[in-house]
């Protein structure tokens, strides 16, 4: 079989160990995550000095992929989780592997975009920025972006606190504050760009947000430690909050973006 265009024939990746907290539950995952807005995807395309090749780098089940697709000609996903591969989207124009972020296979100086989906902060950032030097192309835009906590009402947000955050927050990794606090820790060694606020929106129900809380890794580690009962019991006292469980009700997450041009 062709290899496709990014890869050289030599074999330039090596295998590097990762934080795993999500293979277990991939299919999961590619279910309950949310979307990314439209208008994130459209900017870096404008960003970008060309639309032939994209690079969704920590991919997942291929979200931001395939959102990368109908911007860019050809998009390369990437992820070391072989399991979280197995459970991506297929989209003609989008090739999947399982690689690590700081050591792959691309040839030099093949992306026009270099995106991080919601996985920056597992990531060994010195090396990894040096892998994003040598596969851009100059002047290629670097974006990461990840989501903060949900919002829908006060009395809603205001008991989901106390009975989901509050309890899973010992069980956080310490790597997750990299996010919470906008990526205001990370030492850049590329020429900053501001982006403007974005937003993701969804319309889910109950049943969907829960879901969706399933998918931390903090509950995964609560409910193995201190057992199921938590989420049960913060499901009992939210409902009343929501309403009936299969209403739709509009969810919003703020999103945190680190964006530079990589020269």
């Amino acid at each position: 079989m062709e290899l496709p265009t990014a890869y050289p024939r030599s074999e330039r990746s090596r295998k590097i160990t990762f934080t795993d907290l999500f293979s277990d539950k991939a299919e999961l995952y590619a279910e309950a995550r949310p979307r990314y807005p439209s208008a994130l995807f459209s900017s870096l395309a404008k960003l970008a000095p060309a639309a032939t090749c994209a690079w969704d780098c920590g991919t997942g089940n291929g979200q931001a992929a395939i959102s990368l697709a109908d911007h860019f000609e050809t998009v390369f996903a990437s992820d070391p989780s072989a399991q979280q591969i197995a459970n991506a989207v297929p989209v003609r124009n989008v090739h999947y592997s399982v690689q690590a972020a700081e050591a792959t296979a691309f040839a030099d100086r093949t992306f026009d975009a270099v995106c991080v989906a919601q996985a920056l902060h597992w990531f060994r950032l010195d090396e990894f920025f040096a892998e994003v030097r040598r596969v851009a192309k100059p002047g290629a835009i670097f974006c990461a972006w990840g989501y903060d906590w949900l919002r829908i009402s006060h009395d809603f947000d205001r008991a989901f606190q106390e009975t989901v955050l509050d309890v899973v927050a010992p069980y956080w990794a310490p790597q997750n504050t990299i996010l919470w606090r906008g990526y205001a820790d990370v030492r850049l060694p590329f020429e900053r760009i501001l982006l403007p606020p974005l937003h993701i929106e969804s319309h889910w129900s109950f049943h969907q947000v829960m879901a969706y809380v399933r998918t931390w890794s903090a509950v995964r580690r609560c409910e193995a430690e201190a057992g199921l009962g938590f989420l049960a019991a913060a499901e009992e006292r939210l409902a009343p909050h929501w309403g009936p469980p299969e209403a739709e009700r509009l969810v919003s997450m703020p999103l945190h973006t680190l964006a530079a041009r990589v020269s």
